[in-house]
């Protein structure tokens, strides 16, 4: 089992070599086996035709907190399934925060929930299953 200090440092590993989570603005908030927070801000840059944070930003703040919160638990994992469901549009300048759950941990695969939070308020709803590779992080 990983501790709080283990999921930093493989945070903080892949987060040296995540160039797009680094692009996003990502900020980590809390992170500990199985479990991860983050925060960016949405910048004008990341808006659609509508004026509203195009779905693929909160997908993949969404996405970054799945890859972290898995590879918390000390083993390579990427994701093999993924979906979200967007509740409320997002504006620039928001402050969003990921919060990555673990709902099962199995040998080979695991299942996670991320919440995507304006506030209190729920604005996405993802989903992801993980592939645990046997390949430990150093």
């Amino acid at each position: 089992m990983e501790t709080p200090s283990d999921a930093l440092r493989i945070f903080e590993s892949m987060m040296s070599q995540d160039h797009f989570s680094q692009w996003l603005g990502v900020q980590c908030r809390d992170i500990s086996p199985g479990y991860c927070v983050l925060e960016m801000t949405v910048r004008q840059e990341m808006l659609n035709g509508f004026g509203i944070a195009h779905g693929a930003i909160t997908y993949a703040l969404a996405d970054s907190a799945l890859a972290f919160a898995s590879n918390s638990q000390g083993r390579h994992a990427v994701s093999v399934e993924t979906s979200i469901a967007h509740l409320k549009p997002v504006k620039a300048g928001a402050i969003l925060r990921a919060v990555a759950h673990e709902l099962h941990l199995g040998q080979k695969v695991a299942h996670y929930q991320i919440d995507v939070l304006l506030g209190e308020e729920k604005v996405a709803f993802f989903k992801g299953t993980v592939y645990r590779s046997s390949r430990i992080w150093d």
